[in-house]
């Protein structure tokens, strides 16, 4: 299932993706100048495709806390927070890239998964008051790269992050604001950025055997003092007595290949391209400054060292989740 479709598709040169990001446009027809414009703070990037949820009442942050895995409780207003919905075996099901507002907590989650996000989260609503709202319909998400003089006017809440701020705004007013935000860059330039800041995104580094730490969410979306959340004894567990059995990394590929390794491509020795697969292709990418990129998730023991073949396409590793 894929979000809605946007419509700043109508803007000249764009190109729509496909597969998940299926709603929004690849790119404006100059990959490499559109990921320029966002390294250097201007532009900005439609995710409108992308579902929202909003959760109000004056429990919700109390109760999110029992719910998620990050230390929501005193979450100051407009603090942005990442958080993951486990299952009660610590696999990841859901990611929520959240801020509250001090009277409604705003999140966004990959396109098509709000609605089985809020069924899990309507049903655990018990005494509590709270509710809990797919939003969809009536906000979208755009991205303004950091450095961007962007005006936020207009949006509802404003999540402020390190690489930029992510502004949930009127479907409605969508077109008119996006005017407002400079140059369009599409998703291909986005995940570019995304994989070169080792920034994971679910049903892209994530599987149905996700823990936390294989995918360096311990240092974003976890918080591992806090009480107890569905899930959270295998988080101590791995955390206390051992590593995950596999983990993230960036790789630099051969940028002499005309194709790039699509997701799920298996993993293997560059010095034994026969021999046992050892991991596969998460998101990979071309990227305008250090050329072909991709993050990976390979099993723990794999040497650090080691060359790696994406199928045909060799790759040396940068360590994301030690060994």
């Amino acid at each position: 299932m894929t979000g809605p479709k946007s419509p700043l598709l109508s803007l000249p040169g764009a190109v729509p993706a496909e597969g998940a990001d299926e709603g929004v446009a690849a790119h404006y027809g100059d990959i490499f100048r559109e990921q320029r414009h966002l390294a250097q703070g201007t532009g900005f990037v439609d995710l409108s495709h992308r579902g929202v949820v909003t959760v109000t009442g004056p429990d919700r942050l109390s109760w999110l806390h029992l719910l998620l895995t990050q230390h929501v409780s005193e979450l100051p207003p407009q603090q942005a927070a990442e958080a993951l919905v486990l299952s009660p075996n610590g696999h990841v099901e859901h990611a929520l890239y959240l801020v509250d507002d001090g009277t409604t907590t705003w999140a966004h989650v990959e396109p098509g998964t709000q609605e089985a996000l809020v069924a899990y989260l309507d049903s655990m609503r018990f005494f509590y008051r709270v509710e809990v709202a797919d939003a969809t319909a009536a906000y979208a998400v755009v991205h303004l790269p950091a450095g961007s003089t962007g005006s936020v006017e207009g949006a509802a809440a404003v999540r402020e992050l390190p690489y930029g701020r992510d502004l949930f705004v009127p479907r409605g007013e969508l077109e008119r604001l996006a005017a407002g935000y400079g140059p369009a860059a599409g998703i291909w330039a986005y995940e570019a950025l995304r994989i070169e800041q080792h920034r994971p995104r679910l049903g892209f580094e994530t599987d149905h055997r996700t823990i936390p730490h294989e995918v360096d969410w311990l240092r974003t979306a976890v918080h591992l003092q806090k009480g107890c959340y569905r899930g959270q004894e295998t988080v101590a567990r791995v955390h206390n007595l051992g590593r995950p059995p596999r983990r993230l990394v960036f790789l630099h590929l051969d940028g002499t290949e005309e194709t790039l390794p699509p997701h799920g491509t298996e993993l293997r020795l560059a010095t034994d391209p026969d021999g046992r697969s050892l991991g596969f292709v998460t998101s990979s990418a071309r990227h305008h400054e250090l050329g072909p990129i991709a993050l990976a998730i390979v099993k723990r023991n794999v040497p650090v060292d080691a060359v790696l073949l994406a199928g045909t396409v060799p790759g040396t590793q940068d360590v994301i989740v030690p060994q």
